[in-house]
């Protein structure tokens, strides 16, 4: 699989991990029922598993070197992507036990800000100049 299918594949994954999150706080919101919370969830975090493995993926094939020119952005945005996991998770727990979430936001938005943009606008596979 070369490059550019493999960054489609991280770019659908992340995409769709951010719709299961945005759906899965709906529900909680709302106080849906618990047991589709719960497979909303499993389906998210099987997502998140996708997004590691195929960041790891494009990292190791392409950016894993020091002396590689993007080795130090590479590493920024692998920790930002684990970040945006991370947040969405305490994002999600809070929520779902009535306590405040602005903190979670609050990370997830720095996270992907920070991911996006090395993602598209300063490695290469993005398309932003």
């Amino acid at each position: 699989m070369d490059h550019q299918q493999m960054a489609l594949i991280h770019i659908f994954s992340w995409s769709a991990a951010i719709i299961l999150f945005v759906i899965a706080y709906v529900m909680i919101k709302q106080n849906k029922q618990e047991k589709p919370i719960k497979i909303l969830q499993m389906t998210l975090r099987l997502f998140y598993v996708l997004v590691i493995a195929t960041g790891a993926d494009l990292f190791f094939r392409f950016y894993f070197g020091v002396q590689s020119e993007y080795f130090a952005e590479s590493i920024i945005k692998l920790i930002a992507g684990v970040w945006v996991i991370a947040a969405m998770e305490m994002t999600l727990a809070k929520a779902k036990k009535g306590k405040r979430e602005f903190a979670g936001w609050l990370q997830l938005a720095f996270a992907l800000t920070i991911a996006l943009a090395l993602g598209f606008g300063r490695l290469p596979f993005g398309f932003l100049p």
